[in-house]
């Protein structure tokens, strides 16, 4: 579903991406781990198209991304951003349904409103949460608006950045567990950046680490736990010794 070739970039002297080669196979759910700096974000900005790649390809169902075909891409992705990035001046219903109500998939604003009723049920939230305003949500009610909203325009591809960040163990257990079943009931293509590695376990079908902009290793959650790669070892198990060092 994706295929990215080659992929470089740089910010002045500093290489963040340094030949990135990476498929993601239809309906797979791919998790990207990493340590803070080492290119995760700046991969799912080049493949978004906010950040401009150096030199590479990328593509999607077999056909090149380009500026010329980036809205198309745009309009087949969904994304749940960090720290859920919801419109405080919107209510929830209109969070949920921003893309319904704007742009080529515009829809009446009542069908929009149904609809966004519809995908915070899928999530967990009654319709008395519609007519709310994020200031009136914990955080974990937050982050199930943003990923109703992610999943609003039944996209093919989502992409969540981080999705746990800021939650409790068992908040965070909600949503990887609600991930999981959305991905799969939709057939939709995943690609998660995150440093937990319980999502890790909960939501990936394959792996790949960034270590310094190259991508490391790829592999299943089983042959993450068995490799012998000291770099994915020192990751996973939270070590302070070994190749990786962390800035003191």
């Amino acid at each position: 579903m994706i295929e990215i070739e080659g992929l470089r970039k740089s910010f002045g002297s500093k290489q963040v991406l340094r030949d990135v080669n990476l498929t993601v196979k239809r309906g797979e759910s791919l998790v990207v781990i990493g340590g803070s700096g080492t290119g995760k974000s700046v991969l799912l900005k080049c493949i978004l198209g906010l950040v401009p790649p150096d030199a590479g390809k990328i593509r999607l169902d077999g056909q090149p991304v380009t500026e010329a075909t980036r809205e198309d891409f745009l309009a087949r992705f969904g994304m749940l951003f960090q720290g859920a990035a919801l419109f405080d001046s919107l209510s929830v219903w209109q969070n949920v349904a921003f893309r319904l109500l704007r742009g080529p998939a515009k829809r009446p604003k009542a069908e929009a409103r149904a609809i966004a009723i519809d995908k915070l049920k899928r999530v967990g939230l009654g319709p008395e949460v519609a007519d709310l305003y994020p200031a009136e949500l914990s955080g974990g009610m937050q982050k199930r608006v943003g990923l109703a909203r992610a999943i609003a325009a039944d996209p093919q591809v989502i992409f969540f950045d981080e999705p746990t960040t800021g939650l409790d163990p068992i908040m965070a257990g909600v949503i990887n567990d609600l991930i999981r079943s959305i991905v799969s009931e939709m057939g939709a293509t995943a690609i998660t950046i995150t440093h937990d590695m319980s999502s890790v376990r909960a939501i990936a079908d394959s792996v790949a680490m960034l270590h310094e902009g190259v991508l490391r290793w790829q592999g299943s959650v089983q042959e993450m736990d068995d490799t012998p790669d000291p770099y994915v070892q020192q990751f996973i198990h939270g070590r302070a010794e070994g190749p990786i060092t962390a800035l003191r």
